[in-house]
C-alpha cells in the first residue's frame, strides 16, 4: 500500500512516516515504480510507534522498544526497565510543572492586571538582564 494508506490505517501524519524511514525506525519496500510500499508488518510497527510516542517514549527509546519488541528472546525484564525509567521521568517533569506553576500562580497573584505599568510577571521575567 502507499504512504496515504499506511498513514490512513495507522493515524500517523504522512511526514511522520517519511521521518520515522529516514531515522531508520522502519523500511518500506519499494514498488516497482520506485515509490514506498507497506506491508501489514509495516503498518503494525508504525501503530506500535504511534502508541509508544502517545505513553511518551522518546524517538531512541522507541528504537529500543522496537528492537526489544523483535528480539524474541528478550526478557521482559529489559522491557519493564525502560517502563520503569519512563516513569521515574514523568515523575520528574510533574515535579517541576508543580513547581513551575506555584511560581506563576503566585506572579499572577501579585499582579495588579490594571492599568498602570508595573507588573511584578515581567519584573520577574526580566530580573539579572540589562536595564532598558
Amino acid at each position: 500500500m502507499n504512504i496515504g494508506t499506511a498513514s490512513d490505517h495507522s493515524g500517523l501524519p504522512p511526514k511522520t512516516i517519511r521521518y520515522y524511514e529516514e531515522i531508520g525506525l522502519i523500511k518500506a519496500d519499494r514498488a516497482p515504480n520506485g515509490y514506498r510500499d507497506y506491508s501489514e508488518t509495516h503498518l503494525h510497527k508504525l501503530a506500535f510507534l504511534h502508541r509508544a510516542r502517545g505513553l511518551g517514549f522518546s524517538i531512541e527509546e522507541c528504537r529500543q522498544l522496537l528492537a526489544l519488541y523483535e528480539d524474541k528472546s528478550r526478557a521482559s525484564g529489559d522491557v519493564k526497565e525502560l517502563a520503569e525509567q519512563k516513569l521515574v521521568e514523568i515523575d520528574r517533569k510533574m515535579l517541576e510543572l508543580r513547581e513551575l506553576k506555584k511560581s506563576l500562580g503566585h506572579l499572577v497573584e501579585h499582579c495588579h492586571g490594571d492599568d498602570r505599568p508595573d507588573c511584578p510577571i515581567l519584573d520577574s521575567l526580566a530580573e539579572g538582564l540589562a536595564p532598558q
